[in-house]
């Protein structure tokens, strides 16, 4: 049997317009899970982003700040892996005859990652100028400007080197169980002196999926976004689906795309391609059906 990692979107779990009740959420992901269909008898393991619930996580916290000490980013993350993992987990078990597992999971980055130096990753709510000055000098942030919305923090987004709870999920796979992990990228932690602290930072949801899926030694790797495909002049008239590319073409293809949205998926599935020699399918929920005969769709392929 294939073993697949399935990466679900943020739109997996809220949609444009809904404000991502648990009632929203666990519909979503159920039409979504029932989209994926033939996986769920599969050795699966399904591994999600987080960005908008990390984003509502920490407006709680920063409204309630003045009563209750905010936390650390990283675990606000470790928050939202058990909030969405608990939601998958619900969804998958009504559908599947395998076990569940949410698997609360690490991921290890580098201290002197480059990211560290440039933090570039937006997360959380926007403030006006003078809240954005007064969090600058309380609590050390730095916070990016945008045009008619204000001022909003920024954190790192290191590259993804290990996955801590690796041996975990292998064991639980082994035992039949659908697992889901490294939601929302993993926690990311540092190693200093021997010694793994938590770090204040997003690790790519996609990277670290790809990541997991070398080293677990998966055939397959999907990517579940909000479009049916990668298109060839995106934002144009003359837009159309890229249907397959090989590991390198996704390579140089990926510089010209957009670095928040599609740019790591395609350097993802090409990282994942070229260590395993496997298939990488960019697509949809809705479209998944047709992307499994070719009908949609992008495929990363070895050649």
């Amino acid at each position: 049997m294939t073993l697949t990692v399935v990466a679900l979107g943020g739109n997996a779990l809220v949609r444009a317009g809904e404000r991502g009740t648990a009632a929203e959420q666990l519909a979503r992901v159920r039409e979504t899970a029932a989209a994926l269909g033939p996986l769920l008898d599969e050795p699966l393991v399904v591994t999600h982003g987080n960005g908008p619930q990390v984003g509502n996580e920490l407006l709680r916290q920063e409204r309630a700040a003045d009563e209750v000490p905010p936390l650390p980013l990283y675990l606000a993350v470790a928050q939202t892996q058990a909030e969405i993992g608990a939601l998958i987990a619900a969804a998958l078990r009504s559908m599947s005859r395998r076990p569940v597992a949410c698997l609360l999971t690490h991921v290890l980055v580098a201290a002197e990652d480059a990211a560290f130096a440039d933090p570039a990753k937006p997360v959380g709510p926007f403030y006006d100028a003078a809240r954005a000055e007064s969090l600058q000098g309380e609590r050390g942030w730095t916070l990016a400007h945008e045009e008619g919305r204000g001022w909003r923090r920024t954190v790192p987004s290191p590259h993804p080197l290990e996955v801590l709870e690796l041996e975990a999920v292998r064991s639980l796979l082994a035992a039949g169980t659908t697992t889901v992990a490294c939601g929302g990228g993993g926690i990311p932690v540092v190693r200093r002196n021997g010694v793994l602290t938590g770090v204040d930072a997003v690790v790519d949801k996609d990277r670290a999926s790809a990541l997991l899926g070398i080293a677990l030694g998966a055939e397959r790797l999907v990517l579940v976004t909000n479009v049916d495909a990668v298109l060839r002049d995106f934002g144009t008239a003359r837009a159309e689906r890229i249907a397959t590319l090989s590991a390198r073409e996704a390579d140089e293809l990926a510089p010209e795309l957009p670095a928040g949205s599609m740019r790591p998926k395609l350097e993802a599935a090409a990282a994942f391609v070229y260590a395993t020699g496997g298939e990488a399918l960019i697509t949809s929920a809705e479209a998944f059906g047709m992307a499994a005969d070719g009908r949609a769709g992008t495929r990363v392929v070895a050649k």
